[in-house]
């Protein structure tokens, strides 16, 4: 996500890729994440690149597929702040990219929104969904559209098993609060968009989901469950039980995470959480989902929920799920977390996969996936004072590398892969720029 005017700094686990990893020996735990890490280059060193947009490793390309101000299928234009987004297979030659907006009331929609949840004295909010058809061999453009209207600061979110993306507010604001003057309900909720939608989808909060900051979602395929992050310096990570799984809007039941001996995964005082050391999880229930006051985090810790620094990307694998903490560590530049549900054979568990130690390394990771060889991808969200923001590969022993680095002014954010594995998907904030990138990814 990006804070504007501030000083600040999807797992998709192919066990296949993790088996011939520790098959062939390189999956060792007991490697810091420091380890190695100025001198590891997975690809080898980044190009410049001549077009002066994306740097990459050599043998590596991409291709931009769409930009702010483009003229849409639907007569609107892609409107900008290209946050997250997931990739879904439509079948017959056609993928799609669901891409979030993570615009403010004031902000231009790119041409008018005909409906969408919430209005500012009586026009459409302009945040919201746009979709990318693309043809799955040539990648041809082959219509883009909006699919959400009427919603503050789509963040990021999450595909799910049953082929749509999960689109959640950073936003639980409402009349007279942020962004507030002129609103005419109340904000912070999650939606859903059909991966084969074809136009504007009415807009239903999935209010048992609760009301937060949210930042990602995504859904374990075995129990249905979803997994949310919070991004706030004093968030928590939920998990809520849908009463139909595959179903949503059912309901269901929200909970919070709780760590058996620690209760502040963030490190910033002292080192309370040492990385890879497993611990059990357990989980409380929360009341009051719908959180007028936006005390719904602190509700939480108040039953022991473990404090997470400002969670954002989150991506589910086949047997663990991975989530990052963007100001976390005793360097407040980022940790990650990995995750793996009992589904019933035991306690769930989590442990602290990575925590970065200088800003070479990583520096505030926000939306991550995985590559086809097993690597974590993450996208570097920081803003400082010189804003150079990354890919950062991170392999299975918890070494980083670079592997993109953006020539703009402005965050990465919304990596994910193509069903086929081949390309990898990825958003400039702003100016909106969505790329797709492909190369030897198995190397």
């Amino acid at each position: 996500m990006h804070y504007p005017h501030t000083n600040r700094r999807q797992f998709l686990a192919t066990g296949s890729a993790f088996a011939a990893l520790l098959a062939s020996g390189c999956m060792t735990r007991g490697v810091s994440a420091g380890a190695s890490a100025a001198n590891f280059a997975q690809y080898g060193p980044l190009v410049r690149d001549p077009a002066g947009m994306l740097d990459l490793p050599q043998g590596f390309s991409y291709r931009l597929l769409s930009s702010l101000g483009d003229t849409m299928s639907d007569g609107g234009t892609v409107p900008d702040k290209a946050d997250g987004m997931g990739c879904l297979d439509l079948g017959n030659g056609e993928i799609v990219l669901v891409r979030n907006h993570e615009l403010i009331p004031s902000d231009d929609a790119g041409g008018p929104i005909a409906k969408g949840f919430g209005t500012r004295n009586g026009t459409v909010v302009p945040g919201g969904t746009t979709n990318i058809v693309l043809d799955a061999e040539t990648l041809e453009v082959k219509r883009q559209f909006r699919t959400l209207g009427g919603t503050i600061r789509n963040c990021s979110g999450g595909v799910t098993p049953w082929g749509s993306w999960l689109t959640c507010e950073e936003a639980p604001t409402g009349p007279g609060q942020r962004y507030g003057d002129g609103l005419a309900v109340n904000h912070g909720w999650t939606f859903e968009i059909p991966g084969n939608a074809t136009g504007l989808v009415d807009p239903v909060p999935l209010r048992a989901m609760g009301r937060f900051n949210h930042e990602a979602a995504c859904v374990d395929p075995v129990t249905g469950y979803v997994y949310q992050t919070e991004d706030r310096d004093d968030g928590v990570l939920y998990r809520f039980l849908p009463n139909t799984p595959g179903k949503l809007a059912d309901g269901g039941k929200l909970q919070a995470m709780v760590i058996e001996g620690v209760p502040d995964t963030r490190n910033w005082d002292a080192a309370t959480m040492p990385l890879r050391q497993s611990y059990a999880v357990s989980w409380v229930d929360l009341d009051e989902v719908e959180a007028p006051k936006d005390d719904l985090r602190q509700r939480a810790a108040a039953k022991g929920a473990a404090l997470i620094a400002r969670g954002e990307g989150i991506h589910m694998g086949k047997d663990d799920l991975y989530f990052c903490s963007t100001s976390g560590g005793q360097k407040k530049l980022g940790q990650i977390f990995r995750f793996v549900p009992g589904r019933g054979n035991g306690p769930d568990r989590v442990e602290l996969f990575f925590e970065s130690e200088d800003i070479k390394q990583f520096n505030y990771g926000d939306n991550l996936c995985v590559a086809p060889n097993g690597h974590l991808l993450v996208c570097e969200d920081a803003y400082t004072d010189v804003v150079d923001n990354h890919v950062r590969g991170i392999t299975p022993d918890g070494r980083p590398y670079p592997f993109a680095r953006l020539n703009m002014q402005t965050e990465l954010a919304g990596g994910c892969f193509s069903p086929d594995g081949k390309w990898f998907f990825v958003n400039a904030y702003g100016p909106t720029r969505t790329v797709a990138i492909t190369g030897p990814w198995a190397a």
